[in-house]
């Protein structure tokens, strides 16, 4: 049975233009020729060092940046379904992501606007309760709850009005390990219970295999390898995919993306290939390999 396509991300570049010190203007392309297919009910897995490209991938998708080239499409969703807050997201830091003078039911009431104020109401104490805040809790603003309450705050916000399609980005690298694992678990019971489909996207490899379906890496904009979670750390194709399972990468996204730098500079990721021909490694298993020259 063939898997349903919910979104389809057809050759997506993105150029950015800015000023060098002497007024002239250059391009740094951010995506080069992105091609991927989000399944229904899926998680796929985003990874890669930070300024690889996949948070402007995220906002493409979500239809809050413009791609310079190329289109998404969501074949598995109605035109009312995308007008009703099919696509959300959850954000990184739950500490600048919610608004501080509004309480948690605010918070989570604020997406259900269009509903009467009473329904309103008890679909996001409902949803609150789902994620373990109750009684008078719920009346409190976000400064009186740790990271990883607000973070179960900002997921009852994203999910309370039933969206088909939801970015987590980077949700748990702000908390404590202690805490990511349950976080992980209540999406994991809300994705079952729900339907949800994910784009979680992450510098954390081990992270990812744990919580991911497939996963799809990139490097330097470019999308270089693509498969099943297991496969991927099973049987990795690309250089730099081989690379980031064996380096001992900080979790600190600035730090590991200045551990990247510097190897770069001294000559040993730099030739990583970001364009070549895509070679099936297994069913559902692609890999971009070199051309020859």
């Amino acid at each position: 049975m063939d898997k349903e396509v919910l979104v389809q991300v057809s050759d997506v570049s993105k150029t950015y233009s800015k000023k060098n010190w002497f007024g002239q203007e250059q391009h740094v392309d951010a995506l080069t020729g992105v091609n991927v297919s989000i399944y229904k009910g899926e998680t796929l897995g985003l990874v890669g060092e930070s300024g690889s490209g996949k948070s402007t991938l995220s906002k493409i998708v979500l239809g809050l940046e413009k791609a310079s080239q190329g289109r998404v499409d969501f074949p598995g969703l109605t035109a009312d379904e995308l007008n009703n807050q099919a696509l959300q997201v959850i954000y990184q830091d739950p500490y600048s992501s919610l608004n501080p003078y509004l309480s948690a039911l605010e918070l989570v009431k604020e997406p259900l606007y269009s509903l009467p104020k009473k329904e309103a109401e008890e679909k996001a104490l409902a949803m609150l309760k789902r994620v373990g805040i109750e009684g008078d809790a719920v009346h409190k603003r976000p400064k009186s709850f740790s990271g990883g309450q607000r973070q179960r705050i900002g997921i009852a916000r994203a999910v309370v009005s039933h969206p088909q399609f939801i970015v987590c980005d980077e949700p748990t690298s702000a908390l404590d390990v202690s805490i990511q694992a349950t976080i992980l678990d209540l999406l994991n019971q809300l994705q079952e219970d729900l339907g949800l489909t994910y784009l979680f996207i992450s510098h954390d490899l081990n992270l990812v295999h744990q919580f991911a379906d497939r996963i799809a890496v990139m490097y330097k904009g470019s999308l270089v390898e693509i498969g099943p979670a297991q496969d991927i750390f099973q049987n990795p194709q690309h250089p730099y995919t081989r690379y980031l399972l064996q380096s001992n990468l900080s979790l600190d996204p600035q730090e590991a993306r200045a551990q990247l730098q510097e190897l770069s500079q001294t000559g040993l990721i730099k030739d990583f290939v970001t364009d070549g021909v895509w070679t099936q490694v297994d069913k559902e298993h692609f890999v971009l390999k070199a051309t020859d020259k």
